[in-house]
């Protein structure tokens, strides 16, 4: 319970303390005594669920709660929209866990909890271990006492895979361990040609009719720029007409997954799609169902929004879409992110560029997950064998 006293200039004094969530005693004053009980009666109720309210946080000296610097980091770092939306989703999962008790053993307990109860996949946990450890590199540099080194870089290689321990504690739930799977699918050339002339407007021999395809002159374009450019979906079709220099041969980003800028080079076969997709456009091309670059978007299917709901709505519709387009060309497992995987595999099979230059128009950060993408195919790397 709070300790309250009134002042000799009638005002009341409120004394709040939790230890662990504040601190040190937290003082507050009110007008009435009534107005301060009414506050604290509602303030303590949070406290003892472990929430800090936001007007507390900003009052504080330190960061105390994993919260408290999950928070504070989000509100004084630029972030890419991935960190952001795994950060939000470990806000509370932790309630009231101190800074200073965050150590090894909690990393540690923390990726056993996401292996056998929540039974994620190791890429999804290396995906939250990476984005709270760069917020934990943060809050140690900004110099708190409560965390005085990062223990989740301390993890050893690997420590998303799991381990026999962790799949039989998983079996016994009745449930399937999951592996650590890269993919690797690359469309072969025949799957490639199969693809195109679906994308043509011709029928499928399993098919009794030809696929339905609004915007086909954009669906054309979208693949053959993804599978020329590396970029990768979202990337591509909000882009800005005025973002494409055909003089330079480049498409300019401004926003990418991981928030860096940057220029990504054109062959000369994206740069003919490009061409004849806008000639299609300007010409008022019937199959553009009216769509014209008035607005300065290139691609008809995005309005604009950085909502996160509608940006995530044209994923998932493109993807599908996508997805009958390949199966109905023979190759259903095929994944237009696949796409990206396979010309950044031909930027190392066709190209003599270094892993640093090739990680500079693919947009990956790290040439560890890039090497991931460079999977060469072994007939190609077999001829050049003696």
């Amino acid at each position: 319970m709070a300790t309250k006293r009134m002042r000799p200039s009638g005002t009341w004094e409120f004394i709040i303390r939790r230890k662990g969530i504040l601190p040190k005693p937290l003082s507050l004053t009110f007008d009435t005594e009534e107005e301060g009980d009414a506050y604290v009666r509602r303030l303590e109720q949070m406290l003892d669920a472990g929430i800090l309210p936001e007007d507390l946080v900003a009052r504080r000296s330190e960061l105390v709660t994993v919260d408290d610097g999950i928070r504070s980091y989000m509100t004084k770092v630029s972030l890419p929209d991935s960190d952001v939306s795994l950060l939000n989703a470990l806000i509370g999962r932790w309630t009231g866990q101190a800074l200073t008790g965050v150590d090894y053993q909690w990393a540690e307990g923390w990726v056993k909890s996401m292996k056998r109860k929540d039974v994620m996949a190791p890429s999804t946990i290396r995906h939250y271990v990476g984005a709270l450890a760069r917020c934990f590199d943060w809050v140690v540099r900004s110099g708190t006492p409560s965390l005085a080194t990062n223990p989740l870089r301390l993890l050893p290689k690997r420590y998303a895979t799991y381990t026999e321990e962790d799949s039989a504690a998983v079996r016994a739930q009745d449930k399937t361990p999951k592996e650590d799977e890269h993919r690797d699918r690359r469309p072969s050339a025949n799957e490639e040609k199969a693809i195109r002339r679906i994308l043509d407007g011709e029928k499928a021999e399993n098919r009794q009719r030809r696929a339905e395809l609004k915007y086909r002159p954009a669906m054309v374009f979208l693949f053959e720029l993804g599978i020329e450019s590396a970029m990768r979906m979202r990337e591509m079709y909000t882009l800005d007409v005025t973002q494409v220099d055909v003089g330079r041969r480049t498409v300019f980003l401004d926003k990418t997954k991981n928030g860096s800028k940057r220029q990504v080079p054109l062959t000369t076969v994206a740069l003919r799609a490009f061409e004849d997709y806008v000639e299609l456009v300007k010409g008022g091309d019937a199959e553009m169902d009216g769509f014209n670059f008035d607005g300065g978007l290139l691609f008809p299917w995005w309005d604009g929004s950085r909502d996160k709901k509608v940006l995530a709505g044209v994923s998932v519709r493109l993807s599908g879409q996508f997805g009958r387009i390949f199966d109905a060309a023979g190759c259903g497992d095929l994944k237009f992110h696949d796409l990206r995987h396979e010309a950044t595999s031909r930027l190392y099979e066709r190209t003599s560029l270094s892993d640093v230059q090739i990680a500079k128009i693919t947009g990956h950060s790290d040439t560890k997950v890039l090497m991931r993408y460079s999977n060469l195919r072994g007939s190609d790397l077999a001829v050049r064998l003696w």
